[in-house]
């Protein structure tokens, strides 16, 4: 495409139309009239096929309208590109626009076809990024598989609450169930080839019983089976998989295994009899005979700071034999989903509401893990779950076993080499759970000591400042050349290490993917900027 920002004189229009499912009968009034009033029909087409964007409208192309296919160089997710499948792509959709520009610069009226909806999910939409700067362009929505699917499966895809989430089949099977597990409806596209993953991510995610498939939805060639019963096959790319919603107003998170109401202890905890539980309700199968609660076990796991490799195998070993998984919505979404899993996340600041509902499970005979990032006693869910068990006497026969991880801290000392390699301190800078003065004189204290600092939750939105104002008390007992370690997202793909003094530290630079640490007077940097701190004091 001409990278000349100059409009001509005399352009022509575009328009992005979306021409249905496959059914004509379901093109739109407008995209028809459109259609027949065009100077060029562009469609795209795979390798070897037909155009189907084009075969919907054949009977409504004007005679001596100018055809112009848009034939893909690979459809397979595999080039022989050097840059790779999307780098292929790219250029191919540059090509797309070069052509289109030629007829847009004549004054022609472009109507590009998409099967479907233009911008969903269509190839419309890279021809429009790059045309649409420099053109009047228009698009024309129209009916997506997703409605066509739904029509014919022939019930209510969501309903009161429900949540629908439509998913690419090119997803990870592990990141495909997570998804598939964390909402209340789903429709999955992109079949074809994927087809034994996406059945492998609805069996995991617990789902396999209400999904449905749909082939060519709308089209004389139709079909639509259980799941379960498709030949892989058989499998065309357009297809797609439908898995409707249960539409529970109370127990919307529970979704198709039947957990209790996540609101249950969200904000003041009201008093109700045992009996009127929802964990209770669950749990009357777990009794035994003589009426006995078999109580099951409240395990706060800790996950480690990122990597999967940090996850300990007795972490695993509990996270693969849980029935539910309740925590913070980032570290539930680490945990692999499974047949019979039920994941139950939530925000940031409910932990003690998170305790008494994975409490209120073990009760009712449910084995429950509660995760944590790093350790779970280090700032962790395990006070968090301690604290609900003092709450209530209720509460005080359900087993609570901790299972330690990797700490944050730890492993950002090991990343510089050994800044905790001596007595050292873990402050959190966050007031929410005690008062700024409290955490004032904790630092002076420490820094009094001469103890190594480890500080979590350093910076945030809601706590801008509270980084600094740390910086301005230390500077009260420490010398500007005190060494500091700033760890960004440690052990991922974006770690990042860099080590500077207190006085030319800048708390503008961290945000909460970081941990940031202070030496003591005895913190060495090597030669090779290694930081450790000795064992012994001189």
């Amino acid at each position: 495409m001409s990278n000349n920002d100059i409009r001509p004189s005399h352009t022509g229009r575009l328009f992005g139309v979306g021409v249905g499912p496959g059914d004509p009968g379901l093109v739109t009034l407008r995209a028809a009239e459109l259609i027949r009033g065009a100077d060029v029909i562009a469609f795209h087409a795979g390798t070897g096929k037909q155009s189907m964007a084009r075969s919907i409208v054949a009977d409504l192309l004007p005679p001596g309208v100018i055809e112009e296919e848009l034939r893909y160089p690979v459809t397979t997710g595999f080039a022989d590109d050097p840059g790779g499948y999307y780098a292929a792509l790219g250029a191919f959709y540059d090509d797309c626009a070069d052509r289109l520009e030629t007829h847009l610069r004549q004054g022609c009226t472009v109507v590009v076809l998409a099967v479907g909806d233009p911008l969903f999910f269509g190839s419309f939409m890279y021809v429009h990024d790059r045309l649409s700067p420099l053109y009047p362009t228009a698009v024309v929505p129209g009916v997506t598989s997703v409605s066509a699917a739904t029509a014919a499966v022939a019930t209510g895809l969501c309903r009161h609450e429900d949540t629908l989430t439509i998913l690419p089949g090119t997803l990870p099977v592990p990141e495909l169930a997570r998804r598939l597990a964390d909402t209340d409806a789903a429709i999955v596209m992109k079949l074809g080839q994927t087809f034994p993953g996406v059945v492998e991510a609805v069996r995991q995610a617990g789902l396999l019983d209400r999904a449905v498939y749909v082939e060519r939805a709308s089209g004389k060639r139709q079909r639509v089976l259980p799941l379960a019963d498709v030949d892989a096959d058989t499998v065309p790319y357009m297809s797609l998989v439908v898995v409707p919603g249960e539409g529970l107003r109370a127990d919307a998170a529970g979704r198709a295994t039947g957990a209790v109401d996540t609101t249950q202890h969200v904000g003041q905890r009201e008093s109700q009899d045992e009996s009127d539980s929802p964990a209770a309700t669950l749990g009357a199968e777990a009794s035994n005979d003589a009426g006995s609660t078999a109580y099951g076990t409240v395990h706060v796991v800790g996950l480690g700071p990122g990597p999967d490799a940090w996850v300990t195998p007795e972490a695993s070993d509990v996270l693969g034999h849980v029935d539910h998984v309740i925590g913070y919505a980032p570290y539930v979404a680490r945990v692999p989903q499974r047949e019979g899993l039920t994941r139950l996340p939530s925000g940031n600041t409910v932990e003690v509401d998170r305790g008494r509902q994975a409490l209120d499970l073990a009760r009712a005979g449910h084995e429950v893990a509660v995760v944590s990032g790093g350790d779970a006693g280090v700032f962790g869910m395990a006070a968090a779950v301690f604290e609900a068990a003092e709450s209530d006497p209720a509460y005080a026969a359900v087993p609570i076993h901790v299972v330690p991880g990797v700490t944050a801290a730890h492993a950002a000392s090991a990343l510089a080499g050994a800044v905790l390699g001596a007595d050292h301190a873990l402050i959190s800078l966050s007031d929410r759970l005690k008062p700024w003065d409290v955490v004032v004189d904790r630092l002076r204290a420490c820094a009094q000591a001469d103890l190594a600092l480890a500080f979590y939750n350093p910076r945030s939105a809601s706590r801008p400042d509270q980084l600094g104002l740390a910086k301005t008390v230390l500077l009260e007992v420490l010398p500007t050349d005190r060494v500091v370690v700033v760890a960004r997202h440690v052990g991922r793909e974006q770690e990042s290490l860099s080590v500077t003094t207190l006085g030319e530290f800048d708390p503008e630079t961290v945000d909460m993917g970081s941990l940031v640490m202070v030496g003591a007077a005895s913190t060495r940097v090597t030669s090779t900027g290694r930081v450790w701190t000795p064992r012994y004091v001189d």
